[in-house]
């Protein structure tokens, strides 16, 4: 399996080509790109190809899949991707009920045709306010799932637990739609207070060996992209990660 790097766990340790050049020593062979790489998309491919990495996906905000997809495209074709993940909705644009959940779904399922119709895949994304309950009980993210059901899911696992959510139970009933898996952990009770409370892949709370052989069983995830979003030393956190996952 190659495993993949989402290169926003190392915005903090720039240079790119410094993080690229560790990456590929370090043995990933694939990263997922956000917002932060796509400046000069030819320069950036050029210095991946230089360290023997890809990028098979990337995260693109919904402005730019609503406002800008010729944009998106460019980016994309420069890269060499081939599924569009759209990550996040900021806290003041997300809806207080499910008709409101159900609407940005459709949006989604809107940037998911354009994206398929032009030769890519197309998931979402998730956090963790997407399993915090609405008023009637339900889950955000039942909403997004049930009014965009052609586009797939790239499960955070960890997000998911901090929203309060069973990874078994999500993966078990949506498993068909997971199409990338973000692989990250949550760190041990009074550890990792400097980190937004996260850990090495391996090294935190979450049984890692038990979730990637159901994640391999029960859906179709080809990427698998370890990701720490705030690590105060990126080269530790990409080194222990990808032996702790190699190891499962």
């Amino acid at each position: 399996m190659n495993w993949s790097f989402q290169l926003y766990s190392a915005r903090n340790f720039l240079p790119w080509d410094k993080v690229l050049k560790m990456l590929g020593e370090t043995g990933y062979r694939q990263v997922e790109g956000f917002g932060g790489v796509y400046d000069d998309p030819r320069s950036f491919r050029a210095e991946l190809d230089r360290n023997g990495l890809s990028m098979p996906t990337a995260h693109f905000s919904i402005e730019a899949l609503e406002g800008d997809f010729d944009g998106v495209r460019r980016v994309a074709d420069a890269l060499g991707v081939g599924l569009l993940v759209c990550p996040y909705l900021e806290p003041d644009a997300r809806p207080a009920d499910g008709a409101g959940w159900r609407g940005f779904g459709e949006r989604l399922a809107k940037a998911g045709e354009a994206a398929q119709k032009a030769g890519y895949g197309f998931a979402w994304h998730n956090h963790d306010f997407e399993f915090k309950p609405l008023p009637d009980g339900s889950m955000p993210l039942e909403h997004i799932l049930s009014a965009a059901p052609d586009i797939g899911w790239e499960i955070d696992v960890a997000w998911l637990v901090r929203g309060g959510a069973d990874p078994l139970s999500w993966i078990d009933r949506h498993g068909r739609r997971i199409a990338a898996v973000h692989v990250k952990d949550i760190a041990r009770p009074g550890e990792g207070a400097d980190e937004d409370g996260w850990s090495d892949v391996g090294h935190g709370i979450l049984d890692w060996a038990r979730l990637l052989k159901l994640l391999r069983a029960k859906t179709p995830a080809r990427h698998f992209i370890l990701e720490q979003d705030n690590p105060n030393d990126v080269e530790r956190f990409a080194r222990r990660s990808i032996a702790a996952v190699k190891a499962c």
